[in-house]
């Protein structure tokens, strides 16, 4: 942070679902009534201007940038910042954005990354990707959308990448308000961070809203916590007592690599036991499979793409036999256990199975995976355990391949260089 001493507050009010007009009066009358002074940061509820509004978001997406507008107006008036979520539209997406505006406008934004079903969001909002601080005026700034307080990586991993402050935006229920309080204190004394948490209060239909909302120093100590009614606040946050308490041992400040790539390679028996595993705790299980011979931009801007497509991503591997049957004998350049050595410490691969046969069908049937993905420059229908797959109530997805990247490619052009004198 560039200041010794912040103050962190939040509004936490009941949003009306679909009215942001009334929404934004009451941030601009929480504002009056908390009267903050620079340099400050208020936090605001999830979806503070339109609630969860499914039946229009289009129009809230377009509401946006105006709303972002007011709160640019309101941030210039106190001179502080404000953060809070609203619907965002990007191309045919939409996301539950969390945004920081102040004097200046959008200092950066951090899309929800864990989508929460009982809500149906995943039915209409799409995950964020690579959340990373948002710089402001005050410094490195890590944010949380609601559920996405769950998971203690993405708090982690903004603060390894220099984040001093902590804000979570929330639409958390009553029945679950403990798990709200704990979780945020959680996420300060594991990440040894000043949070400030809002939450919205009141009730859309049958569902009633916890307030509760929060300031945790570093150490857990619950600086000021809110009732269940409209309430807002504002604590001061001393940066030297984080230091302090970092300076005593630092729980971010060391990240080692304790696993072993080399055990995600495995063989069929176990892998099936992991994959019912998975679908046991509704994981969804993504697989493919190719020679990956030369290793190259094509095949990880692929293996990316198609772990997105899921929780964890199998790559059926072919043997060096069944290379040789379909390639030729002068294939593969790498033999099998340095393919998969080096796929394995790949990290979007989760599991690395080799394969004799010709084709995968054989496998793919004794894994049945949720995802079955395959090149764009395949026909759906031609792909081998598609129709087993989806007989299994899972799907078939093809992805684009990066042009002008192939491992023919790598070996004409290897081929083609003739050695010079010095080599």
């Amino acid at each position: 942070m560039n200041t010794t001493t912040i103050l962190g507050g939040f509004l936490q009010f009941d949003v009306r679902q679909g009215e942001p007009a009334a929404n934004l009066d009451a941030v601009a009358t929480g504002l009056a009534r908390l009267a903050p002074r620079p340099p400050s940061l208020v936090v605001l509820p999830e979806l503070w201007a339109s609630g969860f509004d499914y039946a229009n978001l289009a129009a809230h997406g377009e509401q946006t940038p105006r709303l972002l507008g007011a709160l640019e107006n309101l941030a210039t008036r106190y001179g502080v910042l404000l953060a809070g979520s609203l619907v965002e539209r990007a191309g045919d997406h939409f996301h539950n954005t969390l945004f920081v505006s102040g004097p200046q406008g959008v200092c950066g934004s951090h899309r929800k990354q864990r989508l929460f079903a009982p809500m149906a969001e995943p039915l209409y909002f799409s995950p964020g990707e690579a959340p990373a601080p948002i710089p402001t005026p005050l410094g490195p700034v890590a944010a949380l959308v609601c559920y996405d307080l769950r998971f203690p990586e993405l708090a982690a991993g903004q603060t390894a990448r220099g984040a001093e402050l902590l804000v979570i935006s929330g639409q958390w229920p009553l029945s679950r308000i403990d798990h709200f309080r704990t979780l945020t204190a959680a996420r300060a004394i594991e990440n040894q961070i000043f949070t400030v948490a809002c939450n919205r209060s009141g009730a859309t239909g049958d569902t009633i809203f916890g307030g509760g909302s929060l300031i945790v120093a570093p150490d857990g100590e619950i600086l000021h916590q809110a009732g269940t009614e409209a309430e807002q606040a504002m604590t001061a946050m001393e940066l030297a007592r984080q230091r302090t308490i970092r300076g005593r041992f630092c729980t971010v400040g060391r990240t080692p690599y304790s696993r072993h790539d080399r055990d995600k390679i495995t063989d069929v028996a176990e892998l099936a036991g992991t994959v019912a595993v998975n679908r046991g705790l509704g994981r969804t299980t993504v697989f493919t499979n190719g020679c990956f011979d030369i290793l190259h931009a094509g095949h990880v801007t692929y293996l990316e793409a198609a772990r997105r497509l899921g929780d964890c991503l199998v790559v059926g591997l072919n043997s060096d036999r069944s290379i040789r049957a379909i390639k030729g004998p002068d294939r593969p350049v790498n033999n099998e256990t340095d393919r998969a050595r080096v796929l394995a410490a790949l990290g979007c691969v989760d599991h690395v199975v080799l394969f004799d046969d010709d084709t995968p069908l054989t496998l793919i049937s004794a894994l049945l995976p949720d995802v079955l993905v395959k090149g764009a420059d395949w026909d759906e229908n031609d792909i081998v355990g598609g129709r087993e797959v989806k007989a299994a109530g899972g799907r078939v997805v093809t992805i684009p391949l990066v042009a002008e990247r192939s491992t023919t490619a790598v070996i004409a052009r290897i081929r083609g260089n003739k050695p010079s004198s010095s080599e």
